[in-house]
């Protein structure tokens, strides 16, 4: 998966998400926000739903993404996912990759 398909699979999470511009976030925060959604909807359930939204929606989804976009632009640095380690490894904040670099 190259950079550009993890930036856009973290997106279209957080799009997805529950998570609004008038919530004190944090990076934790942010981080579990995604595993979470993907975890309910799976990547391809985040894309379909960002879909639907635009189709439905267009300016207030154009608004949110621009929003998501800066929120991860802004948190880039600070949000890790575990690369292809064990479990045991991963718990141990060893093995984990900034997003920019989980490509």
């Amino acid at each position: 998966m190259t950079g550009m398909h993890v930036n856009e699979a973290v997106c279209e999470a957080l799009f997805a998400s529950p998570l609004q511009p008038s919530d004190t976030l944090t990076a934790e925060m942010v981080a579990d926000a995604i595993g979470s959604t993907v975890r309910r909807l799976s990547t391809t359930g985040c894309t379909g739903r960002v879909a639907e939204e635009f189709g439905n929606h267009p300016e207030e989804a154009s608004e949110r993404m621009r929003w998501i976009r800066q929120l991860v632009s802004d948190l880039c640095g600070c949000l890790y996912f575990p690369t292809a380690v064990a479990a045991t490894t991963a718990s141990a904040a060893t093995g984990l990759l900034p997003v920019g670099e989980a490509a």
